[in-house]
């Protein structure tokens, strides 16, 4: 028996009793964009998806192959009539038994669907006001860099944002530089040179990052490169944009008493959209 929400209840009435994802955040995640019945940049979502799993030691099925990956997704897109644009995420949690100690390392796995008005990506041309989380920073760790189901300072940070009327805030590491936004990654252009955090520094390794950067390299007269981003370097740049899969870049217009121009940002969505047209 359980005490579900002030009544005593059957176990067999909440299926979370025993849920390692909801007990102990023992899960893993893709978030996956849907564009005319295929998963853009599938590779990249499957494989890192594969590398968090091994990261945290969960046992990967033999029939977990990118096409079953592939199979799964857009089969649940199209019985809910969304395989021309959605989004998608497959959660990966570890199988109910044990306390911290897992009593196996088997999986099972949670696909939900929803549809976008969009296809191709866009600017968001409004205003677009961020600052700095300082409560809590994010860990200079591998864990940092996969998609886990513990995400407790991005929900902080959201509320946060909502109760100081911010769009976005951008998230800090133990070294006091800043990292990455809630919700992707941070890119920073400083006269000809691109900046974006490296890995290494505990963002998140996000796959718009990796097709972004790819974009940004074959361009002229502009410099790639990750390297560390401190507080101060903020109101230094010219320009501040975050990448994910789903919006793919969403510029900032500014940071505290400092504006921001939006001209990178848009060729880059228009160059993105054209490899996801070849694609």
């Amino acid at each position: 028996m359980i005490n579900f929400n002030g009544t005593i209840v059957s176990n067999d009435t909440n299926l979370l009793t025993q849920n390692r994802a909801f007990l102990f955040g023992d899960a893993v995640f893709e978030t996956v964009k849907i564009v005319n019945d295929k998963i853009l940049f599938l590779e990249d979502h499957y494989f890192r998806l594969m590398s968090s799993m091994r990261v945290v030691r969960m046992e990967i099925p033999m029939d977990f192959t990118m096409e079953y990956f592939e199979e799964q997704i857009l089969a649940l897109a199209k019985a809910k009539n969304s395989a021309l644009s959605a989004r998608a995420r497959i959660t990966v949690y570890r199988n109910d038994g044990g306390y911290y100690l897992p009593q196996n390392n088997t999986v099972s796995f949670l696909i939900n669907v929803e549809s976008i008005d969009t296809t191709l990506y866009s600017i968001n041309q409004g205003e677009y006001t961020v600052d700095l989380y300082t409560d809590f920073y994010v860990a200079r760790q591998l864990l940092s860099s996969i998609k886990t189901t513990n995400k407790i300072i991005n929900v902080t940070a959201s509320i946060f944002a909502s109760e100081n009327g911010l769009d976005n805030c951008l998230l800090m590491n133990d070294g006091k530089n800043v990292i990455e936004a809630l919700q992707g990654n941070l890119f920073m252009l400083k006269g000809n040179t691109l900046i974006t955090p490296p890995v290494s520094e505990g963002c998140l390794n996000g796959v718009m990052r990796k097709q972004i950067l790819a974009l940004a390299r074959k361009m002229e007269n502009l410099e790639v490169v990750e390297q560390v981003i401190s507080p101060f370097d903020l109101q230094k740049s010219d320009e501040l944009f975050i990448t994910n899969v789903i919006k793919g870049i969403q510029p900032i217009t500014k940071y505290r008493k400092k504006e921001f121009s939006t001209n990178l940002a848009t060729i880059l969505v228009q160059k993105l959209n054209e490899s996801i047209s070849s694609y």
